[in-house]
């Protein structure tokens, strides 16, 4: 298994893989790696010759100082899950200098109104800081396919956003969310959750099914008013958002169209740990 840390050795190796006419598919990750990553690395090399996860806690996109510093990291851990997979994946692992240069700040994107609602509403400048380091990662890698889960479905919506306005050639392929027995969905900042927070966090799933269930009958006002009320009734969470918006343009319903595809998305605090999901209401 190969590991690299400087953008000049990884493009050596991937020169190689090119001029062979192999097909390159990379895996953007910031560790911690849980199954919902793995699939998405198995799903990776079922289409491409050669598989690359890249592992960088990128700083740009974290606007609270306080969660980039908590936020978990294991290499060595997250090396050996990888090469349980397979060994003839590259793993590139650089420094914040190493991949920005000597300024690490985001660029601004125009992503057409995408990055201003849910997460972007919430997390000020969050956006511009992953289309900074997905599009530097795609211009060290240049690879064929990119692969991101649809629990961070807004980021999926963005990169695709991105690669259109920067009219970057990557194909980006979106793959389902994976969950835990209980219903919650993996994430890296579940380690974070002790056993009764994860236990209580699955109430967020058991909500937005409910949400599908309802929304066959009844009004976006209605679900969003209920949803509310029933994150008030339980005190082991603290909504900070749920919207249903169009599943394409992230707008927030105001009326049900035939035949547009909707997605119901919330996050939450387990105390002072920020959980997010999201749901298709009409696939």
């Amino acid at each position: 298994m190969q590991v690299f840390k400087e953008k000049e050795l990884l493009d050596q190796r991937l020169s190689q893989v090119k001029l062979a006419g192999k097909t390159i598919g990379l895996v953007p990750t910031m560790g911690a790696l849980h199954d919902g990553h793995l699939y998405l690395v198995k799903e990776a090399l079922k289409s491409c010759d050669q598989v690359v996860v890249s592992i960088f806690v990128n700083p740009t996109q974290f606007d609270n100082p306080d969660d980039l510093e908590k936020y978990p990291r294991n290499l060595e851990k997250d090396i050996n899950l990888i090469k349980n997979i397979s060994e003839g994946i590259i793993v590139f692992t650089p420094n914040a200098n190493e991949l920005y240069g000597d300024l690490i700040a985001s660029e601004h994107f125009d992503f057409d109104g995408l990055d201003i609602v849910m997460e972007g509403k919430h997390r000020t400048g969050h956006f511009d800081g992953v289309g900074t380091v997905v599009k530097l990662l795609f211009k060290v890698v240049q690879p064929n396919k990119a692969f991101f889960g649809e629990k961070d479905y807004q980021q999926l919506q963005i990169i695709r956003k991105l690669t259109e306005i920067e009219s970057i050639p990557v194909e980006i392929v979106g793959c389902p969310i994976l969950r835990e027995e209980s219903g919650l969905a993996r994430s890296s900042r579940n380690e974070r959750l002790n056993d009764l927070q994860r236990e209580k966090a699955a109430f967020i799933f058991e909500t937005l099914k409910e949400t599908k269930t309802l929304f066959g009958t009844k009004s976006a006002n209605y679900i969003n008013e209920w949803v509310e009320q029933q994150f008030k009734n339980y005190p082991f969470l603290e909504l900070e958002y749920f919207e249903i918006s169009d599943a394409k343009t992230l707008k927030k319903l105001t009326e049900k169209r035939e035949g547009e595809q909707y997605r119901a998305f919330i996050a939450a605090y387990a105390g002072d740990i920020r959980l997010i999901d999201n749901l298709a209401l009409n696939n």
